[in-house]
Order: structure tokens, then sequence, then C-alpha cells
């Protein structure tokens, strides 16, 4: 069986499904990592080093545009260059050599953000002349979401440049990323493999669908860039001509409680239908999937990002119900997603989004449940074993 040292923090789902399930495909991983939280949600039986504390910087970016906003930004670009965990880059280096001087580890797998991981494996690379694939779920310089200065972007894109030059193959989770990678990669190996989903994880709740025109949306909200707003003015608009009674509806949200959420709910007065519960488990968000007539996802307002895919909509998958998208553009990764799965559909204004909701809720109230029509087929690509597989052939690759 091969070996391969995953680099990796901020794991999301992707890391975790890559550790369960590459045994199957004759990879046996080990996982180099800063000190992991109570709650860190990794497989059992998986061979871990923990490095150090997990060495965040207290400053962070900021918003707004007074002065002292202005000093936070300023301040954040130079103590958080390249990332808050470039403390981890020294013992995370360290740690690494030791492990290779000590096993027979054939690859090195990195995944970001933070990019600081890239920095170990491009090190332990050089040491060792093992073959490495650096994974970005999220870009750097070319990121969806950055907000630094112009003149910071410039030195994350030369650390970029130099950094990645020595790593076999790129992978991103969406085509429109892999084609900018590839753009300012010129003559890298450049892959897309997609985030996915764990059928056991879902199969293991059991929910069935509760009365009531229920749309539920669980996790996290980027204020900048996701806009529950429009989907509030069209309930609003339903209930004042008399199209939705919303003695039927209720809207969910589960994930940190947005005072800026809060103020947006009332001031669209949709108070009576739509509420904020607090941060659920894992276990418990996906029982609220599965028991709702609609799940609501919120796709990235920004007409430049055509290939940014939330996390969510892969969970959304595995719960088969019904999928909203709200915002975004046509023919984006949701977009295309949704499409080709079926499980749902992407309505970007709030015209679309009213006219939306009016069919949906008037199957509700004719069948007693909004339909769900997605492929099996088309869903199970989604799947972290199927992802592992993919990152696998890779891997085999770089073997031969």
């Amino acid at each position: 069986m091969y070996k391969v040292l995953i680099i990796a923090r901020y794991f999301g789902t992707r890391i975790p499904g890559l550790l369960k399930y590459l045994p199957e495909f004759g990879w046996q991983p080990v996982l180099l990592t800063t000190a992991l939280p109570p709650e860190s949600n990794l497989p059992s039986g998986i061979s871990v080093i923990e490095t150090g504390r997990r060495m965040e910087s207290n400053v962070a970016p900021a918003s707004g545009r007074s002065i002292f906003d202005r000093v936070l930004v300023f301040g954040g670009e130079i103590i958080n260059y390249p990332d808050s965990y470039k403390g981890w880059r020294k013992p995370a280096i360290v740690a690494g050599d030791e492990l290779l001087k000590t096993e027979k580890i054939d690859a090195i797998l990195s995944s970001s953000s933070p990019v600081t991981g890239h920095l170990v494996a491009r090190e332990l690379k050089k040491k060792h002349g093992i073959p490495w694939l650096a994974d970005l779920r999220d870009l750097w310089s070319q990121n969806h979401h950055y907000y630094y200065s112009s003149l910071r972007k410039w030195f994350d894109r030369r650390l970029e440049l130099k950094t990645l030059a020595d790593a076999d193959v790129l992978v991103t989770v969406s085509q429109p990323w892999a084609d900018r990678l590839a753009i300012l990669h010129q003559g890298k190996s450049v892959s897309t493999i997609t985030n996915g989903f764990d059928p056991e994880i879902m199969k293991e709740v059991s929910a069935g669908v509760k009365p009531g025109f229920t749309i539920t949306y669980t996790g996290n909200i980027y204020g900048r860039k996701q806009h529950p707003g429009r989907l509030f003015a069209a309930l609003r608009s339903l209930i004042k001509d008399g199209s939705l009674d919303p003695a039927d509806i209720e809207v969910r949200f589960y994930g940190p409680k947005l005072d800026w959420l809060e103020k947006d709910i009332a001031s669209y007065s949709v108070s009576g239908i739509v509420k904020q519960h607090g941060i659920v488990s894992q276990k418990e968000a996906i029982v609220k999937q599965k028991e709702s007539q609609l799940l609501l996802l919120m796709d990235w307002d920004d007409p430049a990002e055509n290939g940014w895919y939330p996390l969510k909509a892969f969970e959304y998958l595995g719960a088969a119900r019904p999928v909203i998208a709200i915002g975004g553009v046509t023919g984006n990764a949701v977009d295309l997603l949704l499409k080709k799965t079926r499980v749902g559909v992407q309505a970007i204004t709030e015209d679309n989004i009213g006219e939306t909701l009016l069919r949906l809720y008037q199957e509700y109230k004719q069948e007693g449940r909004v339909s769900y029509h997605g492929i099996g087929e088309e869903i199970e690509k989604y799947s972290h074993r199927r992802m592992t597989g993919e990152f696998v052939e890779i891997l085999d690759i770089l073997m031969a």
C-alpha cells in the first residue's frame, strides 16, 4: 500500500472524505496539521501529526472605510502574510522532515486554505524529492473572497508562482477555477475535482418530511456576497397579494445568529415566518434538511465569479430534497450542478424567486409535498468515494 502525507488545515468535508476513503484505493493517509479542536470531524484510525498551537493571528481585515478600518486592513496585510497560519510553517516542516526520514512516504498532498500548507509541502518536496499534488479548495491570489490591496495581491501572486512551480500537479474544485490556474501557471498540469458529500453519513440520519411548506438553510452566510433579502421580498409580495398563506410557511436558518440578518428579516416584515435558530450539530443539520420541503442555497452575487460552489450544495445533494438557489448568474457552477443532478433550480432575481416559490407552493398545496427529481447516477458522481477515486487516479500516475 502506498502512503501519502496530507498537509492541511480548515478541513471542510474534503479532507475528512479523503482520509476516510483513501485506504479503499490502496493509499494510506498520514495527516500533518495544527493542533486539532475537540470537535474535529476526522475519521477514526487515521495517523495524525499535530504540530504546535493553532497559531492564528488576531488581526483580521475590516470592511469599513474609516481610518481605523484602513489601519486594520494594512496591519492585517502585513501580519497575516501569507496567511494567519504562517507560524505553523516551521514546526510543520520539522515534523514532516522527521516523518519522511523515518517512514516511506510515496507522495505529498497539500490542501489550502490556508496556503501555508503549500509552503510546507514545497520545502519537503525540495528536500526529499517526493511527488507533490497541490490542492486549492480556494484559489490563492485569484481568490473570489480576496479583500487585501493590489500591492498585497502582487506579493501573493509572486509567492504563489514561486511556491507552486515545484508542484507536480495542481487540483481545484471547478473548471472555471482550473482555467484560471492554467493561465497563471503556464505549462502546469491542472485538474478539476469537485467537492462532495458522504452518503454514509447522510444515511445515518433518518428523518421524514414535515407538514408545512418549510424552507431551510444550514450554515454560514457571507453577508457581502450572499443576499437573502430578495427571498424575503418575494415572500412578502406573495403573502401581500394572497398567493401564499403565511400559516403554511416556515423559513429556518441554522447557523451563527447574525444581527444584520435579523434586521433584514424585520425590515421586510417577515419576522412571523422567518426565524434564526442558531448553530446545531452536523447530525441535527442533516435532520433539518431532510424534513424540509425546500432547501435554500445562496449563490455568490458576483458576475465575475462563475466557479464557486458553496459546500452546502453538496451536502444538500445527500439530503435528497429539492433545492432553490437564489442569486448568482446563469450558467455558473451552481446552475450547472443543479441542472445536471436535477435536484433544484436557480432563481436569480426577486421576480424569478417569486415565480419559483409560487409554482412550488401550489404543488405543495395540491400534492401535500414538493416533488424531488434528483438523478441518482449524477448525484453519486459527487460522493466522497468518487472524489477520492479521482485523486487516486492522479496519485497513481505520479507513481508510474
